[in-house]
């Protein structure tokens, strides 16, 4: 049955702007959520970005506002700075009638400025964890009069070590207030959170089948992770994607990326938790406007981007873990268009492929790796489509002369193919050297091998006194990364 936001009863100024924003039917997550968030339920929502979960607890937020009060109302803890600004935008739009005051509060951020901000009285706050916390022991954020609280991607949060942080902001609230915590996957220290914090809460959960992939494409390229690159640039070439994100691992795989991409000839950007946010704001607004084709970026930099329009979705490297995979793909295949996502695996990650596989609930197709001479070919192709629409514009009396001068000395086809040859961009073969990464293995694969070596099936079982450290260099610094990517709040951590 199709619900529509007419059914909520809502009041007239949350109407007019819903309207205004285009909204008709309810999404799924929308349509179980708003109405438990009207009534004060404590709600645990499951969902991936793009569900439209932001409206889901935007709107009973903002309809209870009361936009005469001078006290902070409801907060929002979000990730990243990207996702706290964007849920701040759309809370704005959403409350814009009603005259709901909505702030943002991140890292990266003049403190003072934020502060002379809090003076004017919001009333909703949306913040990252550790600068708002900063703000409570600085007594410039008091929450004794807060009466909802939202947790966005909390499972986000915890990968990057803000629990504690999260823990500390919830004990200066009301004991009396509604929690709505929206998480894509329940580990234990949420659920822990959930029954220390939340009253009774009800479960809202998007079924996988109901998750923004069945739109989408999806390809996987074995292929050695020397090949990658050139397998990257043939298969953009070949595509010619309107707008692509290529996603990275780590923050040096996205800075050597955008690089390189740039040395062969394609306008990348890079967006990282080490780039200052006016730099990625920058980033994406070029991305968005069309003033650069290739988006790279970590898992952390990209959370929680609203950015219509991207045709492509490339895995240069496989994600940490099935739920990033998912995320990823759904920057492309939305409202209602389709996309295509690629994804490279080299042959010790093929475990990742089977857990993703089984998370979708949804086989890849096998792509096989493109030839520099199809990568040629493609690149002809958009040459042949730009002369067509030159041709049907119809706007060429200036070129006529020259065009008979040319047909007088040389046959027609020779003349087409020269012009074809000049306007294509050939496939580029400047030497690129990329830092190897080492390969992903799916969780539960590792937990399969290890638990084979404690019963000692394995090799390299030494016996019961032996220890092991199977956390690897590698896996320190992914996790360093994860923390310190996106918030930039109180942490410091190292960069690689």
């Amino acid at each position: 049955m199709t619900i529509t936001f007419q059914d909520f009863n809502l009041s007239s100024d949350l109407m007019k702007a819903i309207n205004r924003m285009g909204f008709e039917e309810a999404t799924p997550i929308q349509a179980q959520t708003i109405p438990l968030g009207l009534s004060n339920k404590d709600v645990i929502g499951q969902a991936q970005t793009g569900t439209g979960k932001t409206a889901a607890f935007g709107i009973p937020l903002v309809e209870k506002i009361n936009p005469e009060s001078p006290n902070i109302q409801a907060i929002v803890i979000a990730p990243t700075r990207e996702l706290a600004i964007q849920v701040s935008e759309e809370l704005y739009k959403i409350g814009q009638d009603k005259r709901a005051k909505v702030l943002p509060i991140y890292g990266g951020q003049d403190i003072g400025r934020q502060i002379r901000a809090l003076k004017k009285n919001p009333n909703i706050i949306v913040g990252t964890p550790g600068r708002l916390l900063d703000h409570i022991n600085r007594r410039t954020i008091r929450l004794n009069n807060v009466n909802t609280v939202v947790m966005d991607e909390a499972d986000e949060m915890l990968n990057m070590g803000f629990i504690d942080d999260i823990e500390s902001i919830l004990s200066n609230v009301p004991s009396e207030h509604q929690t709505l915590l929206f998480s894509a996957t329940m580990p234990a220290p949420i659920k822990r959170i959930a029954e220390r914090f939340m009253t009774e809460p009800e479960h809202v959960k998007v079924k996988a089948k109901e998750m923004t992939v069945s739109n989408i494409q999806q390809f996987y390229l074995e292929v050695q992770e020397r090949k990658k690159f050139d397998t990257l640039t043939r298969l953009l070439d070949i595509q010619s994607p309107e707008l692509a994100i290529v996603f990275g691992r780590t923050k040096r795989r996205v800075d050597e990326l955008a690089e390189a991409l740039n040395l062969r000839g394609y306008a990348a950007e890079g967006i990282h938790g080490d780039l200052t946010q006016a730099k990625r704001m920058v980033a994406l607004r070029k991305f968005k406007e069309g003033a650069i084709e290739v988006l790279v970026a970590t898992d952390v930099a990209a959370r929680g981007l609203d950015i219509s329009g991207v045709t492509h979705v490339y895995n240069f490297d496989v994600p940490q873990d099935p739920e990033s995979y998912v995320h990823r793909i759904g920057r492309t295949g939305r409202a209602g268009k389709t996309g295509m996502a690629m994804t490279f695996i080299t042959p010790r990650e093929k475990s990742m492929l089977r857990a993703i596989e089984q998370t979708t609930k949804r086989k890849m197709d096998r792509m096989k790796e493109p030839t520099l001479d199809e990568a040629l070919e493609g690149q002809q192709q958009v040459t042949v489509e730009r002369l067509r629409t030159t041709i049907s514009e119809n706007n060429l009396n200036f070129y006529m002369t020259a065009a008979a001068e040319l047909l007088e000395d040389h046959d027609a086809v020779t003349v087409v193919a020269a012009a074809i040859k000049m306007a294509t961009k050939e496939p580029d073969d400047t030497p690129v050297r990329l830092t190897d990464e080492a390969p992903m293995v799916s969780k539960r694969y590792k937990n399969q091998r290890s638990s084979k070596r404690r019963d000692g099936q394995g090799g390299g079982y030494r016996g019961g006194k032996g220890k092991s450290n199977n956390r690897s260099s590698y896996d320190k610094k992914r996790s360093n990364d994860r923390r310190s990517s996106g918030s930039g709040d109180r942490r410091q951590k190292k960069s690689y």
